[in-house]
């Protein structure tokens, strides 16, 4: 593995996402001198929190799996999750809503999800399901230490045993035929293979190693920490500063200073330079080598492939529904046109599929007396797509479009009674700073995959260090969180 050369005493942090926060925790436990600077006035960069007349919302991820990773980076500086954040594990971890009206909830325990299955589908399903997640449990453990948590530099170090096992696993082929040699009913075979989404890819493209995210989704387990997913950065954040890291909030790095070959430190917007031994940079990395590092940004990071974006609709009501789960997946009939349309002919779903979050059903005191807090996501084109124009009446007239699904769908009355509505759409990801105006990063594919992904250590700046979705392992909360020690680790060897 290639290390930082020269002097690590003092680093500095630019942003502080959940990566940029992991990566600190674990330098903090390390005894370096950590400076992180952010821009807003909060931490969390993607998972950051908007309030609006007494509602509070999630701006990014909704979804937390693999806690532990968590109490790792925390643990780096000695301190214990459950003394920073009130975890409540989700039980359904969704509950899946068809176009025949039928529903099936996705709960942790294969037991329970076996029978459920059964209920739904019948018991030669349910069998079925059951050798699904002997699988991904397999899968899960060949990639985890030499695929995932690792700092790849080269793909000669992928050569092992592990990577026979995968190949004999069929990791390389593609995930919905695999999918489909476990589970024959419609409705399963979605459950299981939408989370290709999370990696830019439709499941009949996506390679079958990436079945493993529906394994940290559907078995591993999904939790919720009260006061919404803002409570992790915070927590962290927290205990970062608890233990000496000095974060700087409202601060924002216009350029980094090269001198020599080697970073020397940054310029804010104030017009201050500070100078640092090394510099982790935690935005979007096709957004960090443009607006940030001199030169011309190189032709592999020019040419990534980016995941498809999505629409969100915040909405703040006083109508309630007895009927959902805190997680809701609601599928349209169409299953690989959607995709189609989404990712290769860059038009809006025609028949939607969607996520609705309801996260006042876990935790009330996210809204004010009687009131209810909704997440609504569609998936969307990115901008390199260039025929949607969100800012022409499109955000809004979308917003109604889905607000009627949702009617159709089992929604009475959904938009009647808001008080608070707000659309985030991929202009306004776009000028958050996220490259597309996607908020997923590059998509996984085969060539943006493993060690063919960007490093986290700059190929030429031998104390430039990359963290967050955009680097390797990939995208996703326990990706990130992985990123950031991958990124500490180059560091401090």
């Amino acid at each position: 593995m290639r290390t930082v050369s020269g002097p690590t005493d003092h680093v500095i942090v630019v942003g502080a996402g959940l990566g940029g926060l992991s990566c600190a925790l674990h330098l903090a436990g390390t005894g370096r001198r950590v400076t992180v600077l952010e821009r807003e006035a909060t931490p969390g960069g993607r998972a950051g929190r908007m309030t609006r007349s007494e509602y509070s919302f999630d701006t990014g991820p909704t979804v937390l799996t693999m806690p532990e990773l968590v109490e790792e980076a925390l643990g780096a500086v000695g301190e214990r999750l459950a003394d920073w954040v009130d975890l409540v594990p989700l039980d359904p971890a969704y509950r899946a809503w068809f176009p025949d009206g039928s529903s099936l909830d996705v709960v942790a325990d294969p037991i329970r999800m076996a029978e459920e299955v059964s209920r739904a589908c019948g018991p030669r399903e349910a069998d079925g399901y059951l050798r699904y997640v002997e699988y991904v449990r397999k899968l899960w453990r060949v990639q985890r230490a030499d695929f995932i948590e690792r700092n790849l530099d080269s793909p000669r170090q992928l050569l092992n045993a592990n990577l026979l096992r995968l190949v004999a696993m069929g990791g390389f082929g593609r995930l919905q035929p695999r999918v489909d040699r476990y589970l024959r009913d419609p409705r399963t075979r979605r459950i299981f293979s939408f989370q290709a989404m999370y990696a830019g890819l439709a499941p009949h493209r996506a390679l079958a190693l990436y079945a493993v995210i529906s394994y940290l989704d559907t078995v591993a387990g999904v939790w919720f920490p009260r006061g919404g997913m803002h409570a992790v950065p915070q927590a962290m954040a927290g205990a970062a500063e608890k233990h000496g890291v000095d974060i700087r909030y409202g601060t924002t790095v216009e350029r980094v200073e090269v001198r020599h070959g080697r970073a020397a430190g940054v310029h804010t917007d104030g017009g201050e330079y500070l100078p640092a031994d090394v510099l982790v940079l935690n935005p979007d990395l096709p957004v960090a080598y443009r607006d940030l590092l001199p030169g011309e940004v190189p032709r592999r990071v020019r040419r990534l492939r980016h995941s498809p974006s999505c629409f969100v609709l915040h909405v703040g009501s006083r109508t309630g529904y007895d009927h959902i789960a805190h997680h809701n997946i609601h599928f349209g009939r169409a299953w690989r046109r959607s995709f189609d349309e989404v990712i290769t002919q860059g038009r809006l779903m025609s028949d939607p599929s969607l996520l609705l979050t309801n996260p006042t059903r876990t935790d009330p005191a996210m809204a004010p007396a009687g009131g209810h807090v909704y997440y609504l996501l569609a998936p969307v084109p990115n901008l390199a797509h260039r025929g949607l124009r969100w800012r022409s009446g499109l955000a809004e007239r979308y917003a109604d479009e889905l607000t009627g699904v949702l009617r159709q769908r089992g929604y009475p009355g959904f938009g009647a009674a808001d008080e608070v509505r707000e659309i985030v759409t991929p202009e306004d990801w776009l000028d958050a700073g996220m490259a597309a105006g996607t908020p997923f990063a590059a998509a996984h594919t085969f060539a943006q995959t493993g060690p063919l992904r960007p490093a986290t250590l700059h190929p030429g700046l031998s104390n430039v260090v990359f963290t967050g979705s955009g680097t390797q392992p990939g995208v996703g909360i326990p990706m990130v969180l992985i990123s950031g020690r991958l990124a500490a680790a180059r560091i401090t060897g």
